[in-house]
């Protein structure tokens, strides 16, 4: 009996962690994330400059290419 030839197994890639836990994915395909400078340090930051820190926003098309090779799973 002739021996069957094993198929070569496709390498899946790997997910960035720090990615993962820190962009998200609208349901139009955009790549979203949080402002920084909105940890500590916020008795000296003005009210507005707060309120601005804690929306998200929507990252450009040219870095959203790059970002998109590191999260590759995520829809």
């Amino acid at each position: 009996m002739a021996k069957k030839a094993k198929k070569a197994k496709k390498i899946k890639m790997k997910t960035h962690s720090g990615a993962k836990k820190r962009l998200f994915v609208t349901g139009t395909g955009k790549i979203r994330h949080f402002r920084s400078g909105h940890g500590h340090k916020l008795e000296h930051k003005g009210h507005a400059r707060r309120r601005r820190l804690r929306q998200d926003t929507i990252i450009n098309k040219v870095c959203a290419k790059e970002i998109r090779t590191l999260i590759p799973y995520k829809k």
